[in-house]
């Protein structure tokens, strides 16, 4: 039975079984036919999805689009789901719901609850989103929560498009930044103990490090302190990366984010081998090569513009190596089938040769997505904000979710497609009007427990209601809306564009108010949600509640809660 899940594929169906009756009719040529993709119209007018294949099918069948539009409408099939179609120049055919499939969506929604809009597009496979996975040598900025709120609702997305998901951080605890971490934070806690020394002129120098040290001595005391002179203790160095790492887990809870896995860099190159087994495949496959004291990966072979050391001439391998050992492991060990790496604009120059890395393990490199996110300034007043207000530092996760709230930040984090710059208005965020997106999409949830609370005080509920009584425009409309979710879901997985989420809430909430508005027409008693007419009643409450689940379901897949009241 057709449902908003698989409405489009009906539709696809339907037309190619009139094309198939024209044909046998002879009023088409027997030729070959694409596929009968169905879209969304871009004026609403239109109808309510429509297929090009007339154009598509003009050059091998020799007619006129618009011709074959009306024999493709002429032995289109009854069905209880669409109306009889219409034809449009230049060659399109449109079609309409019909209000019985409408009302029956109602039921659908209630029926499926928090999983509606689910796909199958995934088919179970495995997939992973790894994102944020910044360098724990210091406390989250406002440019990882916009990582965060991107990796977790990709993540989020596809889940219910049917891939089996695991979220990931990967803990750069290998590497040249660790060791000046460490150095850095030795130098802070010699000074906590009195002594006159420098941190490293590379070193990282925000007050966090003092924080970071004092805690640790608080703790231990004396217990890390060498000789003046010696080099810092490598267990001062693994502890200040734990409670980084630690500070960092907390920061995003607080975001409204947990991980299935944190895996460490270290581990690339433990008792597993990962690394090893991954640089074996690349030298069996003749991609590496021993030049002047380094060992290379000959990427140019394989499109790239030059080789790239993976070894450098000291043995040290290269945070390239990690990455293809890493990547290695998701595709190879662990069997991902999809992978989505969520990376900060910065990293665009490392995009094309680590998809050439996965080529060469042998891996499709369309399995491998990385999405990359641009900056986010700041604003309070029309005026940029640069500097925290603790020190005259960065401004940190933390201290924005303080601020504004982890909902809204994460509403306004994805408001903007990935590749964009952004400018997040602070004072906007958290302004309760209309003016403010997020407020206006909470706010319609919270309006519709609302209704349904009123409605319970007056001892209605939607139990038995009847959709086949919901019939006025506006009620449609709300129904039309809400079945886009499903729309949405795939566009997002198959595009990793999240920005649909909240636009999507958006267009739903407004849906909603127009219902709801509706109702306080004056002159028309029967235009409101409880009326005297009890059966009415019911079935407005029915369809209140479907809208309220889909709402609810496109904020949980943004990682927002929805409120029953505010």
């Amino acid at each position: 039975m057709a449902d908003a899940r698989n409405i489009r594929s009906h539709l696809e169906t339907l037309v190619t079984t009139a094309v198939s009756r024209a044909v046998a009719s002879g009023e088409l040529p027997d030729v070959a036919v694409p596929t009968a993709a169905i879209e969304r119209p871009k004026d609403p007018a239109n109808g309510d999805f429509a297929s090009t294949l007339p154009l598509r099918m003009a050059r091998g069948a020799m007619r006129p689009p618009l011709e074959l539009a009306k024999v493709i409408a002429k032995h289109f099939p009854e069905d209880a789901a669409v109306e009889r179609p219409e034809v449009a120049p230049p060659g399109f055919v449109n079609f309409r719901l019909t209000s019985a499939f409408l009302q029956a969506q109602v039921e659908q929604t209630i029926a499926l609850g928090e999983n509606f809009a689910d796909l199958a597009l995934g088919e179970g496979k495995k997939a992973q989103v790894e994102f944020v996975s910044a360098n724990p040598t210091g406390p989250l900025h406002v440019g990882n929560g916009r990582g965060a709120a991107i990796g977790d609702a990709l993540a989020a997305v596809l889940a219910a498009a049917g891939y089996e998901v695991e979220r990931e951080y990967y803990v750069n605890d290998a590497g040249t930044q660790t060791d000046t971490f460490g150095d850095t934070l030795y130098a802070r806690y010699q000074q906590l103990a009195g002594r006159e020394v420098s941190i490293p002129a590379d070193g990282y120098p925000g007050e966090y490090m003092v924080d970071l040290a004092r805690t640790i001595r608080d703790r231990d005391g004396d217990r890390y302190l060498r000789e003046p002179g010696e080099a810092s203790p490598p267990e001062l160095n693994a502890l200040g990366l734990e409670l980084m790492v630690a500070q960092i887990g907390e920061t995003l809870a607080r975001f409204g984010v947990s991980y299935d896995r944190w895996y460490s860099e270290k581990s690339l190159y433990g008792a597993e081998g990962t690394y090893e087994q991954a640089m074996e495949v690349l030298r069996e496959q003749g991609q590496l090569m021993q030049r002047e004291g380094a060992l290379w990966f000959t990427s140019s072979e394989l499109g790239e513009n030059k080789d790239n050391v993976v070894v450098r001439s000291d043995g040290r391998p290269t945070y390239y190596a990690s990455d293809i050992a890493y990547h290695y492991d998701k595709f190879l060990r662990r069997g991902f089938s999809l992978v989505a790496d969520i990376w900060g604009a910065d990293h665009h120059g490392h995009v094309s040769r680590l998809k050439t890395a996965v080529r060469a393990l042998g891996v499709d490199a369309n399995a491998l997505q990385i999405l990359l996110y641009q900056l986010v300034t700041l604003k309070r007043g029309g005026e940029v904000v640069r500097l925290s207000k603790r020190g005259g530092e960065i401004i940190t996760l933390d201290e924005l979710v303080e601020e504004v709230g982890a909902d809204a930040a994460r509403f306004f984090f994805l408001m903007r497609s990935p590749g964009a710059q952004m400018d997040f208005d602070l004072d906007l965020a958290v302004r309760q009007s209309n003016e403010n997106p997020f407020y206006y999409v909470q706010y319609a949830h919270a309006r519709l427990a609302s209704i349904l609370q009123r409605a319970a005080e007056q001892g209605l509920t939607p139990d038995g209601g009847k959709v086949g009584l919901l019939s006025q425009p506006h009620e449609l409309a709300l129904i039309r809306e809400m079945m886009r979710l499903v729309d949405i879901i795939e566009t997002v997985a198959t595009t990793f564009e999240p920005q649909h989420l909240p636009h999507f809430a958006m267009e739903l909430a407004t849906a909603f108010h127009a219902f709801n508005d509706a109702f306080k027409q004056a002159g028309d008693p029967g235009l409101k949600v409880i009326t005297g007419d009890e059966d009415m009643s019911r079935a407005r409450l029915r369809l209140v509640l479907a809208a309220k689940i889909a709402l609810a379901r496109v904020l949980g897949l943004m990682g927002m809660s929805a409120p029953e009241r505010m």
